[in-house]
């Protein structure tokens, strides 16, 4: 009975080889088909449907051979399309078979696959989406260090535009280094005197602006500048042209000295230029300059440019040929040019004197440095480029401030100083006994502005009707305070005419 079973059913099964080795069974037969006999073989690598070299299968064996191939990713459906299209030899209907070599010819990939843990189609995905970021990152990047390259290129490049056009005044500081023991001492540290004087040489581009006598240089505008220590106040002092002053002897250009003399003081600037005008004021003063600006025309002109016009107001209509101005009485704005004019203009405005031109000169410095604070102007850099640019192309300068570094530093801490304490005034003088035409200092109000001003002290000014009204009600005894000469009260603040930048000139 078992043999008869044994017979029909083909060879005895190996009772300790498990069932699941007979795919390498096939594989091996497949393997001598595909050398030798591919007519037992299908298109698409599967087994025929005829008969074996063995026998036929067995009934019962049927679902042991058919076992291994349900593990595998392949389906019939892919056999028969193989096979139609005569790609058995492909190697994707290789690995279509489950087994060594498919695992051998697929890879980690297949085998993943076969797992069902990724696809092919999601795995590059995957990759496409890391390697676009990865593009993205690198790319944010090189431009990022692009960018701050370029800012960092541009910034230097300004700041050496800027630093160039400023002109180093080394003779002035020789001479001032050679008379250093007759000049005075600092007296408060940290607190600053600059002398600014406006160049009225009509030489070069300022040719238009008068004749030239010989290239010689003149100064109708000097104006000591006082920054106190703390930075709360400034304090500028226009001293007159023609004032009768001491004036040392100075190295000429010619490389002679002038003789010491009385004389009007802006003969300093034109016998000895800024040294000569610096020991001037020194001698006069004896407030020690720190440090020194010159400016003429053209800078002048390029800053009222820079900030958009200045606004003024006129009482009267202006047409003066001289000065180029021709402007309607009202409010005003006013370009570099017409600025240039109203600053300059004498004798077409008021009485012609050179006292009501330094008072208009006042006041529209105050002016400017009011549109360049309620601008924002000193807060913000890309709009104090161009007013630094046009300062800097016609500015002459000690050593100490030749540097676009130190003018910076002077500025940023002028800059936080209130309008209303920016304070402009004229020396106190009165007509020279002997020249109505010239100008003396009066003593003692001369001299304790000076010593305010030394020892770093506040200084008070009002308009000059308010202070003319004061001193008569002073003379009358009506000043509306009540005696009481028995109590002490410290000693008050001087008060002199003048303004401040804060003052509204359409007001007045």
């Amino acid at each position: 009975m078992d043999a008869d079973v044994t017979d029909s059913a083909g060879p005895p099964s190996d009772p300790d080889r498990p069932a699941e080795d007979k795919p390498q069974d096939r594989s091996r037969d497949r393997s001598r088909e595909e050398s030798g006999r591919p007519e037992d073989e299908t298109p698409g690598g599967t087994t025929s449907e005829g008969p074996s070299p063995e026998g036929p299968a067995p009934e019962d064996g049927a679902p042991q051979d058919e076992a291994p191939q349900e593990e595998g990713p392949a389906a019939p459906e892919a056999d028969e399309a193989a096979a139609e299209t005569g790609e058995g030899d492909s190697t994707e209907g290789v690995s279509a078979e489950s087994g060594p070599k498919a695992g051998a010819e697929g890879g980690p990939k297949a085998a993943a696959d076969a797992d069902g843990v990724q696809t092919w189609a999601d795995r590059p995905k995957d990759g496409i989406v890391a390697a676009r970021k990865s593009h993205w990152l690198r790319w944010t990047a090189l431009a990022a260090s692009f960018l701050v390259l370029v800012a960092a290129g541009v910034g230097w490049w300004m700041y050496k535009k800027l630093d160039g056009n400023i002109t180093t005044d080394t003779s002035a500081a020789a001479e001032l280094k050679a008379y250093e023991k007759e000049r005075p001492a600092p007296v408060v540290m940290d607190a600053q005197n600059i002398l600014l004087i406006g160049s009225d040489s009509r030489a070069g581009d300022n040719r238009k602006y008068g004749r030239d006598d010989g290239g010689s240089q003149r100064s109708d505008t000097t104006i000591l500048l006082h920054l106190a220590a703390d930075r709360k106040s400034a304090t500028a002092v226009s001293i007159p042209r023609d004032l009768m002053v001491e004036i040392p002897s100075c190295s000429t250009g010619d490389d002679k000295k002038s003789r010491e003399q009385f004389t009007q003081f802006n003969t300093a600037f034109e016998l000895g230029g800024t040294a000569c005008t610096i020991r001037t004021v020194e001698r006069m003063t004896g407030i020690r300059i720190d440090h020194h600006m010159v400016v003429d025309f053209n800078g002048f002109k390029g800053m009222v440019d820079a900030v958009d016009g200045v606004e003024i107001c006129l009482k009267e209509p202006i047409d003066d040929k001289d000065a180029h101005l021709e402007l309607p009485a009202g409010r005003q704005t006013l370009n570099g040019e017409e600025a240039l004019g109203y600053v300059r203009a004498r004798k077409s405005l008021g009485n012609g004197s050179d006292t009501e031109r330094m008072e208009r000169q006042q006041q529209f410095l105050g002016a400017l440095v009011n549109k360049m604070q309620s601008n924002g102007v000193l807060l913000n850099p890309t709009r104090l480029y161009p007013v630094l640019d046009a300062a800097t192309k016609s500015l002459t300068t000690d050593p100490g401030l030749d540097s676009l570094r130190d003018l910076y530093d002077l500025v940023r801490g002028m800059r936080d100083v209130p309008t209303e304490q920016v304070q402009f005034l004229t020396v106190p003088r009165q007509p020279y006994r002997n020249n109505p035409n010239r100008d003396e200092l009066v003593e003692p109000d001369a001299g304790d502005l000076f010593k305010q001003l030394r020892e770093d002290k506040p200084v008070a000014v009002v308009p000059a009707d308010e202070l003319e009204e004061a001193e008569r009600d002073k003379e009358s005894g009506q000043d509306g305070k009540p005696d009481d000469a028995g109590s002490e009260s410290p000693t008050p603040t001087p008060t002199y005419s003048g303004s401040s930048a804060a003052d509204d000139l359409c007001k007045q």
